[in-house]
């Protein structure tokens, strides 16, 4: 048996950190090659978004004392910066991710450890650290809907997205990281995940598997 062989129709897609402050030009935290990223993001999430799938965006909030912050980013925020403040636009979602453009985040709710429903079998969920499963519900989530299968999509590979991957892969996960949907990716990076069991296909190449495996098995 191939215990790490993804499974489509048992999958969810986690968008990680894909805000305005880390992917507008000119943002405050602006991550460089993100917003270059988008167009494939946005076809993976029209796929799981047309088949009714597990979307789950992973956010991230820092409060304007830095109280919650990584430790290497508290003395940033203590001496003024603002990224990702709770009810900023900067916080948001970036446009081409978003189901509505009126929909904004609950940062009460979501700080309070919560999920926020997005759309049809869609949420948001805070994470408070790099790893989206860190501290957080995810995984129960992810258990209850029946979830084998962690899609990875998003901003900054060497620190969230890898992290989550590694996360995600610990709890018995099968997990796959789109390599053209996340930026900062390097090929370095990407062997070792394949070598773990983690496929990292682009985006055309999983979309093309994906609508075979949904294909398969489909009354005529």
């Amino acid at each position: 048996m191939n215990y790490t062989a993804p499974d489509f129709k048992t999958s969810a897609l986690l968008t990680i950190d894909v805000q305005r402050d880390f992917t507008d030009p000119g943002a405050p935290a602006e991550i460089a090659g993100t917003t270059e990223r988008l167009r494939a993001m946005r076809r993976v999430l029209a796929f799981y978004r047309q088949h009714g799938l597990a979307i789950v965006h992973v956010i991230r909030l820092y409060l304007p004392d830095g109280a919650n912050a990584d430790l290497c980013r508290r003395e940033l925020i203590e001496q003024g910066t603002q990224i990702v403040i709770p009810g900023s636009n900067g916080a948001e979602l970036v446009e081409p991710l978003k189901l509505t453009q009126d929909l904004r985040l609950d940062a009460d709710l979501l700080l309070s450890g919560r999920l926020q429903k997005m759309g049809k079998n869609e949420w948001a969920i805070y994470k408070p650290r790099w790893d989206a499963f860190y501290g957080t519900s995810l995984e129960e989530h992810l258990r209850g809907l029946g979830i084998s299968t962690v899609v990875v999509v998003g901003c900054n590979f060497p620190n969230c997205p890898r992290s989550t991957v590694y996360g995600a892969s610990m709890r018995d996960f099968r997990v796959v990281l789109i390599a053209d949907a996340v930026s900062g990716v390097y090929e370095q990076g990407l062997h070792e995940l394949n070598n773990i069991g983690v496929p990292t296909p682009s985006s055309d190449e999983w979309l093309a598997e994906c609508e075979s495996a949904w294909t398969v098995g489909s009354p005529a």
